[in-house]
């Protein structure tokens, strides 16, 4: 396969070339140049258009940016200020700006007229957009978007003492790896004890995010917030009930083969019982995994194992690197988490992560490079709109790369065992995630379906749906109160709402499309790559077709993917 040279940087036409992000009164002019504009003929409206989309992925960027600043650097007053401002003071108005041009457009006599290979998605999102939209919502949107992001802020502080050494919650979870039992269970308690140290404040920022949610469902005339936030999400392509059929699927069809994985994990560490600081160390008593010694050598193995799936993929990190788009290890004042960020106007996404040296570091950088990749391949769409891929199609995008990856992990792991210990941790992994995601999907639906609980019945709706998906085989004795506030570990639900499904679904697309690399390689990569190139331009089911793959979480569908997963492992473990 042919080397693709990356492309230069995207040139601006519409706003002037050194036009820098600053306040309102510089912005407003181009949204009023936009509302103002007559368009006569098809060819204007089409223009119209593409200024638009310029206009629009300029502020997505410039927000993009003070985003990552603050990630970077909780304690940052400056970028905390810059970030503020945006959000309180920008955002509010480009809201209102924008349902004006979307109501310009949807008014448009030659609307109906647009192509719709081109248009139609985008077309529906904006009649979606002006459907939903509510001037009184503006204000709670934005105290919703502030106030999610203490989340981020309350865990970034969290530190613990290992050996008179501070770590933050990410490192220290890397030593729940090591062979001592003891110093394991010890490491353990310290972090779930730190976590309950918070959990009040952490219940009170939930309360506050939770009923200004169900308040901005109830302007727009839903009964709740569940049902408003699918029809902000576009999720035309399935419904809460098929979510339903998806957890149901995955207790009757996963549950049980983890299980199968656990008592196996159980049997080889020569337990009575297993404990959940046992879910993470080696089988084999060994030191735990360490596939790079710092952030450059993590970058240079990815670079040369994305090369060996597609030239393409290795030059897209290799040109985030160059550019400074590149985040990745933990270190104090720094948010959780990871993401890749799209940066719709240079055309180059930038990696936010936290490693710590671990095989669960690798594998993020290799996820996040599937986000990367695929914000890449869609930098040349007209439309910012279409640059903007839904959820379910990202998270498809970046756990197949994780799989994809999977035969060239010897650039990591040149010993063999090591290698082989490395791949059933990965497909395990695909396993075990699903009963989770069921976890808090279902959750969320509860707690959005019925705005009127209070934390106690919470609480014992998360215990009972926690029992529900996880295996009985791990054993919770004594740490109830541990496994009763997990979930405020988890930012999706403190700051992206009802986003983790569509992890459940893209792994399911994931494992399907690495069945067809097993045996066609070079043809299952090039349709991937169509699928990707696509962005949003077509519906969902129609992009997993073309990755040649089937848009299906039925119980049927999960059972066929489950049991190839599970034989792949067995046969890892005999090899």
């Amino acid at each position: 396969m042919k080397a693709t040279a990356p492309p230069r940087l995207k040139r601006r036409t519409y706003l002037p070339s050194r036009f820098r992000l600053t306040v309102w009164d510089q912005l407003a002019p181009f949204f009023e140049e936009l509302r103002q504009r007559e368009l006569s003929t098809l060819k204007e409206l089409e223009e119209w258009l593409l200024d638009r989309s310029e206009l629009d992925a300029f502020i997505s960027e410039s927000f993009a940016w003070r985003y990552i600043n603050i990630s970077s650097d909780s304690s940052n007053e400056q970028a905390q200020t810059a970030y503020q401002q945006a959000v309180q003071e920008l955002s509010p108005r480009i809201s209102d700006c924008t349902d004006q041009l979307n109501r310009k457009l949807v008014d448009h006599p030659m609307m109906a007229q647009l192509d719709p290979t081109q248009f139609g998605i985008y077309l529906r999102a904006v009649q979606n957009q002006v459907n939903l939209f509510r001037e009184e919502n503006i204000a709670l949107e934005t105290e919703v978007q502030l106030t999610s992001k203490d989340h981020g802020k309350i865990f970034s502080k969290m530190t613990i003492a290992i050996k008179e050494v501070y770590l933050t919650l990410q490192k220290a979870g890397t030593l729940l790896e090591e062979p001592d039992r003891n110093y394991r269970e010890g490491v353990y308690h310290k972090i779930n004890q730190r976590i309950l140290q918070d959990s009040e404040e952490l219940e009170d920022l939930f309360d506050q995010l939770r009923i200004k949610r169900h308040q901005i469902a109830r302007n727009a005339g839903f009964d709740n917030f569940r049902d408003y936030h699918f029809r902000k999400l576009g999720r035309f392509d399935y419904t809460p009930n098929d979510c339903f059929d998806f957890h149901d699927a995955i207790q009757q069809e996963i549950r049980s083969l983890v299980e199968q994985l656990y008592t196996y994990r159980k049997e080889q560490l020569h337990l009575d019982r297993l404990r959940p600081w046992d879910l993470h160390v080696d089988t084999s008593g060994k030191s735990p995994l360490r596939p790079f010694q710092n952030m450059d050598d993590l970058v240079n193995k990815a670079t040369i194992c994305l090369q060996r799936v597609h030239p393409q993929f290795g030059e897209v990190l290799t040109k985030m690197r160059e550019m400074g788009h590149l985040d990745l290890d933990s270190r104090p004042g720094k948010r959780p988490g990871g993401y890749t960020m799209p940066l719709l106007m240079t055309g180059v996404p930038f990696i936010f992560m936290n490693a710590s040296r671990s095989l669960g570091d690798m594998r993020t950088l290799l996820h996040e490079c599937g986000h990367a990749v695929h914000s890449y391949l869609t930098r040349d769409l007209p439309l910012s709109f279409t640059r903007r891929v839904p959820s379910e199609v990202a998270e498809l995008a970046a756990m197949t790369m994780e799989l994809l990856t999977m035969d060239y992990w010897d650039v990591f792991f040149p010993d063999e065992e090591d290698l082989r210990r490395a791949k059933i941790h990965q497909l395990e992994t695909v396993l075990k995630v699903l009963p989770w995601i069921a976890t808090i999907d279902k959750f969320q639906h509860w707690i959005y379906t019925h705005p009127e609980h209070n934390r106690e019945e919470r609480k014992v709706v998360w215990t009972q749906l926690f029992k529900t998906f996880n295996s009985d085989i791990i054993d919770h004795e004594g740490i109830e109160e541990y496994a009763a506030h997990l979930w405020h570990k988890q930012l999706h639900l403190f700051e992206v709402p009802f986003y983790y499904i569509e992890y459940g679904i893209a792994q399911l697309g994931a494992i399907a499309i690495w069945k067809q690399y097993r045996s066609q390689p070079a043809q299952t990569v090039e349709r991937f790559r169509t699928a990707l190139r696509l962005g949003y331009t077509r519906s969902i089911s129609e992009i997993y077709h073309t990755a040649g793959i089937e848009f299906n979480f039925s119980r049927e569908y999960l059972h066929d993917l489950g049991q190839f997963v599970k034989a792949e492992i067995d046969a890892v473990i005999n090899s």
